[in-house]
């Protein structure tokens, strides 16, 4: 998954070049640079409307081919598309440089996991209470991430990083880290993420104190994190749900359209991989923005390499390509019932038997629904907090990624989160 909030993580400079990390993305490369090559395309295919302002500018698309256009409107209408052909070619070009800079950049992520105080399978608690700085006596939390994309989105470096921030001012954040799936993983759902792992992680968290604990789920986590609440009220002090979508067809409808179309593939790839893997959850991801790639490459090549500005970058293009596969159950649960069928909506999703209704709910709960989100909008987040009686709804100006790794983050949701936890403990 990505979006195009700014990227901003300190450098870590590599002094032996053997050191150098080795990159493959952007993942998977072959779309993003047929998705370039269609959105140049389209931009000289649509010039003449975008010259007369017919373009909308409030997708990917549009925002291209009206860029593209505004390049060219100084001139003569014989000359128009020759250059527009050269203006294509520029920006290909252009797009390739930065992906290559992305590929040989010396940036390596600056901090190291804190230990695991519990593992089972794949699945491990890292403590954040025992980094330095920590307020080792601070409230524990459990933090649940997504079990698509890695959870150190939350812990990025030492000074993009929302746990260790926390850790620092009296709550001591719990990271569910899934790992990836091994043999045991294999044929799990849902029900055994939630209903068995999670409910043990929980165990853990709870009996470090004897008390309830405060969770927090990040996006499709917080799905999973509420369906916990659900189950284990007398166990959850309160709850907190970041970019969590609920309703599905919220917002432009984009998700379900694109894997309703997609079901047959999906399906055809479980079956033949026996999970569904990373380059082609992020092929569906990426579709929703077909444009992305180029912009942002483009971009990275003005970039000079040895800012912290790209350091940022290529320390949130590592995260995003360093996904994990879905297991078949999980990805047919997610992809198919969830995004296509949205059943949570519809209250036709259950775990282990139960169907997780917000409105069951009795916990406090806190409700973070980006302004600015184009992965869950915030139309597809914000009915969680009329479902969930005396809900708090909060919007940060911000997108999906940014509301957790930005430079406004720490002012923005970090603060409100913080401020949160300590007064439901």
């Amino acid at each position: 998954m990505t979006d195009t909030d700014p990227h901003t993580v300190a450098p870590a400079p590599i002094d032996n070049l053997a050191d150098q990390p080795e990159r493959l993305g952007p993942r998977p490369l072959a779309f993003h640079l047929a998705s370039a090559l269609s959105a140049l395309g389209g931009s000289m295919v649509a010039l003449p409307s975008s010259l007369a302002g017919k373009i909308p500018s409030d997708t990917g698309w549009g925002a291209e081919a009206n860029e593209f256009a505004q390049a060219l409107t100084d001139l003569a209408a014989e000359e128009l598309f020759p250059a527009a052909g050269k203006e294509a070619v520029n920006r290909l070009q252009v797009m390739l440089t930065g992906i290559e800079a992305y590929r040989q950049h010396p940036y390596v992520r600056d901090v190291v996991d804190p230990p695991a105080i519990w593992q089972q399978g794949s699945t491990r608690l890292l403590d954040y209470g025992e980094v330095d700085g920590a307020k080792k006596d601070g409230t524990p939390v459990l933090f649940v991430p997504s079990l698509v994309n890695k959870g150190y989105v939350l812990d990025i470096s030492t000074r993009r990083s929302m746990l260790r921030w926390l850790a620092a001012r009296g709550v001591r954040p719990l990271l569910v880290d899934w790992g990836t799936p091994g043999d045991a993983e294999k044929g799990y759902s849902l029900d055994d993420y939630i209903a068995g792992r999670l409910e043990a992680a929980l165990d853990v968290v709870a009996g470090l104190t004897g008390n309830p604990a405060p969770v927090v789920g990040y996006c499709l986590g917080g799905d999973l994190a509420l369906a916990l609440a659900l189950r284990r009220q007398s166990d959850v002090s309160s709850l907190a749900l970041m970019a969590t979508p609920w309703d599905f067809y919220g917002g432009s409808g984009m998700h379900n359209k694109l894997f309703a179309a997609a079901t047959e593939s999906i399906d055809s790839v479980i079956n033949g991989f026996g999970e569904l893997p990373i380059d082609i959850l992020q092929t569906f991801f990426a579709s929703l923005d077909p444009a992305l790639g180029l912009r942002k490459f483009r971009s990275f090549a003005s970039l000079d390499p040895a800012s912290e500005k790209a350091a940022d970058f290529v320390a949130l293009e590592d995260w995003l390509n360093d996904g994990i596969p879905l297991v078949q159950e999980v990805a047919r649960e997610c992809l198919i019932r969830w995004y296509r069928d949205n059943t949570p909506f519809k209250g036709e999703w259950a775990v282990a038997g139960d169907v997780v209704d917000p409105r069951d709910l009795k916990v406090p709960t806190l409700i973070a629904a980006p302004a600015s989100d184009r992965i869950v909008p915030l139309e597809a987040a914000s009915p969680l907090a009329e479902l969930i009686a005396g809900a708090k709804l909060i919007s940060p100006p911000s997108g999906h990624i940014g509301m957790v790794v930005s430079s406004r983050a720490p002012d923005g949701l970090w603060k409100d989160l913080l401020a949160w936890l300590l007064a439901k403990r």
